[in-house]
């Protein structure tokens, strides 16, 4: 399925939802919730536009005006009103559900009977929705004018949220849930041996107990027929023994293997179940940079639109959440970030204006970020509407912040006229409420030199996550790999003190650093175990208010865990974001990355420029060594994020590619060194045995380190790759990350 058939399938069920919604709405008994209403028709015209579907794009904005008039009081919700509604969702279902075919038409009374309703003195071929349309065929009455439905049952129940989940991950889960009931009944099996066992070795205590009392009344002597009666005894004890040795060891087997099985079969469940909630942000947001190139190109622009971290994996429910508000901020950027070719040129920027998604998982936070380099927020309009719509008190003079967060305000608008992309100000009061419902925040701020930035920050769901082991104080805690930079050891010694505190130099990206050091276990009131002197192992711990090194008893290990909510009670908020279980039944707490660089104070790296030692490079200074760089190679988003997850959490610098030939082209153009290649063998457009091929004829890359990992264990395909030139040939049956660690620890 392309992606076009994805974003249909998506858009099928989504706009369902809202028609439905808007129907339940003004069927009900009691004042119409108009807020919903109109921020349903807004995104149901957001949501065409993403899919391409204009003519619904068109109806949908008439509702939009019909309910903005209706709201404001301009307008009453009459029959006449009541009918050209109706009218208008019925056309667009039926729209829909004919776009799947190919024979889509869209009839022109919808549009008529709202322009009918807005205006009813206007031509009836002279509205702006009415001109929208033009790219749509005008069609015949193939689709018969709906009933006006005058009664219907209110609802008491509460809006249920909606999960749109792909058919194929509900039959792999279903298929799952059978795999586990399937294996459930060898523990029956395994109960029935106990108790046989059981009973056995009551059997045998009881013989025991008879043998016990014919050695209390026999006589010292000669042999009698109780010795002989005793001996008897003896030897059926020590067959019961063996036997009873025998079957408990059969039953360890056959235990050990229904374990096994049982295991296996949960484990799949519970990947599968995971699978549902936790996918790449690609998935929900991969259509909507052209979303909004196309907008620019209906409104005559030209846009430059880049997405960064769409490979990030993300709680499904989340990202539908998001997608709106997601789409209502890039529009917004669109709408208030346009220049004019010639003014953008005179202040040094492209003739184009240039809009950048990235979505980042900083810490135990979702950071998504809406960046543009237009005109920046109009500081002056944004009073100005403040002090018209009562926001701000007369004389009352606001920072820059706060004037900030009033767009976020219901119904704030500083576009001077209502057109498709802005005008009504209510696309980033979708975005604020969207936000407070994820339990997070959004910020608007000013970018320099020019520019907007819209910045969500939302706590991430409890979902599998890797996360950092480490040891402080005595106890083991959890950090969010994401937020741990590198891995390193510092020595005593090379410590310096700044303000009081200690602080420590380090290499990175060709310069030295210079970061505070917190010591973890005096950070949570623990104390330190290690012995005076030792080496201090530590983190360069990484969120979204700055960095720092953060130094503990122990590195323990980096492992993928479920994240469970904190404790309710005896843990601090600010420094807790949730709970995962070591082995069996030990729990560890996982912190909070900006908790703990909010309680250090000391936030934020302070650049260092190398001090000069003595022509060691010609030029009388040391170069710093910089961190090593390697590229992961794979068309499974799933393996690029758990790979650049683990490689990163390691220490190395990142960079991806989705299949050999991008890999050898961004090579080639020497965007940044690489110092190590992990490539697939599987892939579109340019294998991993073709990659290797291709650089080992290059003198260029003759000796770059290339590690293959792959599914394809055959040992025809090791021996392939090997006299290909590959320095080292990994499996993803047998996939341990130790050893891909080792390994490119071992090349470089």
């Amino acid at each position: 399925m392309d992606i076009r058939q994805q974003l249909l399938a998506a858009f099928e069920i989504e706009h369902r939802e809202h028609l439905d919604a808007i129907r339940a709405a003004l069927a009900a008994e009691g004042p119409v919730d108009w807020h919903d209403v109109f921020r349903r028709a807004h995104s149901l015209k957001g949501a065409a536009r993403a899919v391409d579907l204009p003519p619904v794009e068109a109806v949908s904005h008439q509702l939009e005006t019909l309910f903005e008039r209706i709201s404001a009081g301009q307008r009453p919700l009459d029959r006449a009103a009541r009918a050209a509604t109706h009218l208008a969702l019925d056309r667009i279902e039926a729209y829909v559900a004919a776009s799947a075919s190919g024979q889509a038409r869209m009839p022109e009374d919808a549009l008529a009977a709202l322009d009918a309703c807005l205006d009813p003195d206007a031509p009836r071929d002279s509205t702006p929705a009415a001109v929208s349309t033009a790219s749509a065929p005008a069609a015949t009455a193939s689709v018969p004018p709906p009933s006006v439905p005058t009664t219907a049952e209110p609802s008491n129940e509460p809006a249920q949220a909606v999960l749109r989940i792909p058919a194929a991950a509900v039959e792999s889960l279903s298929r799952a849930s059978h795999g586990l009931w399937a294996v459930l009944p060898g523990q029956g099996t395994i109960s029935e041996r106990i108790a046989h066992l059981s009973a056995n070795a009551i059997a045998l205590r009881r013989r025991t107990e008879t043998a016990r009392r014919v050695t209390d009344t026999s006589s010292v002597g000669a042999e009698t027929s109780e010795t002989a009666a005793l001996r008897q005894a003896l030897a059926e004890i020590e067959t019961g023994l063996a036997a009873l040795s025998r079957e408990a060891a059969d039953l360890a087997q056959g235990h050990k293997a229904v374990v096994l099985s049982v295991e296996t079969a949960a484990r799949r469940l519970r990947e599968e179940s995971e699978r549902l909630a936790l996918v790449p942000a690609e998935t929900v947001f991969g259509g909507l940079a052209r979303a909004v190139r196309d907008m620019a190109r209906a409104d005559g622009q030209e846009v430059d639109v880049t997405t960064r971290g769409l490979d990030v994996p993300v709680d499904r429910a989340m990202l539908q959440a998001l997608k709106d508000p997601v789409l209502h901020a890039l529009r917004n950027a669109l709408s208030h970030g346009a220049e004019s070719p010639e003014i953008r040129q005179r202040h040094g920027k492209p003739a184009s204006l240039s809009i950048t998604l990235t979505v980042e998982a900083q810490g135990s936070r979702l950071v998504l970020g809406i960046h543009d380099d237009g005109r920046g927020p109009d500081l002056t309009a944004i009073e100005a509407t403040g002090r018209e719509r009562g926001l701000i008190a007369p004389g009352e003079s606001l920072e820059e912040e706060a004037l900030l967060a009033l767009p976020f305000e219901p119904g704030f608008s500083t576009a001077e006229a209502v057109d498709a992309l802005s005008g009504r100000g209510m696309g980033l009061s979708v975005v604020a409420e969207v936000a407070r419902s994820l339990h997070g925040q959004v910020q608007l701020a000013r970018r320099q030199p020019y520019g907007t930035s819209l910045i969500f920050t939302l706590p991430l769901s409890a979902a599998r996550r890797p996360v950092l082991i480490v040891a402080a104080g005595g106890n083991r805690f959890a950090l969010p790999s994401g937020a741990a930079e590198a891995l390193m050891r510092l020595e005593p010694a090379s410590l310096s003190t700044v303000a009081g505190c200690p602080v420590a130099q380090v290499a990175e990206g060709g310069e030295t650093v210079t970061l505070f050091v917190a010591e973890l276990g005096d950070l949570l009131g623990l104390g330190s175990g290690r012995a005076e002197g030792a080496t201090i192992p530590a983190v360069r711990l990484r969120g979204t208010r700055g960095r720092c090194l953060l130094a503990v008893d122990r590195l323990e290990d980096v492992r993928t865990l479920l994240v469970l909510p904190a404790p309710p009670i005896g843990s601090d908020p600010a420094l807790v974001t949730g709970t995962v279980i070591l082995g069996t039944d030990t729990p560890a707490l996982v912190l909070d990355p900006d908790g703990l660089i909010d309680r250090l104070g000391r936030a934020g790296p302070r650049a260092v420029r190398p001090r000069p030692k003595g022509g060691e490079d010609g030029n009388g200074t040391i170069p710093e060594k910089r961190r090593s760089t390697i590229l992961v190679v794979d068309d499974s988003i799933t393996t690029r994020t758990l790979e650049k997850s683990i490689l990163e959490a390691a220490g190395y610098r990142v960079i991806v590619c989705v299949d050999g030939q991008e890999a050898l082209d961004r090579l080639r153009a020497r965007i940044e060194p690489v110092d190590l290649v992990v490539a697939d063998v599987e892939m579109p457009r340019l294998t991993g045995f073709g990659l290797v091929e291709a650089l080992r004829a290059e003198e260029d890359f003759a000796r770059l380190p290339i590690v293959l990992m792959t599914s394809r264990g055959d040992e025809e395909d090791v021996a392939r790759g090997l006299e290909l030139g590959a320095d080292a040939y990994l499996t993803k049956q047998k996939f341990d990350q130790r050893e891909l660690l080792d390994t490119i620890g071992q090349l470089l």
